[in-house]
């Protein structure tokens, strides 16, 4: 709710309409479409899309042109993060390969050097301009949750089209995507364990 409140104080209201979801969405991987169409959460998500699902689906009744994923820089925002992506890929594919779909990219931290600020997006962003700084005092603060910023901030940083950085949601392989979503979203327990064992030492963005 605070993340929610936030974003639309925050939000231009002829331009941006904002969807709050309550925590984490079904994971529909796992879930018959008769299953998932009782959970409140995707049944909003439906309605404000406005293009319906299944075989009644029309990507040219879409309201919206820039569908983006706001959540939480933490495990958890990433876990929303890719509930959502799984829906999107599994029964909105159209959305994604209309190109429109993106990913919201809110800060990590904010750095001041007395009245200076700094937003900063990324732990190598931060290490740069600490080091430039270099005996200059400064106020590190991490941002895990959009709830922690106030609407003016989450403007600035987040949602000014002017300013806010977004990543396009793309799918170069759908086979392999299809494969990687079964694999991690699935209800095998083992092939998700081994996915894990084998990457796990290439994991750069581990929230700790």
């Amino acid at each position: 709710d605070s993340a929610g409140g936030s974003s639309k104080q925050a939000r231009n209201r002829q331009t941006q309409a904002i969807l709050p979801l309550r925590g984490k969405i079904l994971n529909v991987e796992r879930a018959r479409l008769d299953k998932m169409l009782e959970n409140n959460e995707i049944k909003a998500l439906i309605m404000a899309l406005g293009m319906g699902i299944g075989e009644e689906q029309e990507i040219a009744k879409i309201r919206y042109h820039k569908v983006i994923l706001m959540a939480d820089a933490d495990v958890d925002g990433s876990h929303i993060r890719t509930l959502l992506l799984t829906l999107f890929f599994r029964h909105f594919p159209e959305i994604i390969n209309q190109g429109y779909l993106y990913i919201a990219q809110p800060p990590l931290y904010k750095i001041s050097f007395g009245k200076k600020e700094n937003w900063v997006y990324s732990d190598e962003e931060k290490n740069k301009i600490i080091a430039q700084a270099k005996d200059k005092r400064a106020n590190i603060q991490r941002y895990k949750g959009l709830g922690e910023m106030n609407p003016e901030q989450l403007w600035q940083t987040t949602m000014d089209p002017g300013k806010r950085m977004l990543l396009q949601v793309a799918v170069e392989d759908a086979e392999e995507a299809d494969e990687i979503f079964s694999t991690l979203m699935g209800d095998e327990v083992l092939p998700r364990k081994r996915f894990i064992q084998t990457y796990a030492k290439k994991v750069q963005n581990l929230d700790t």
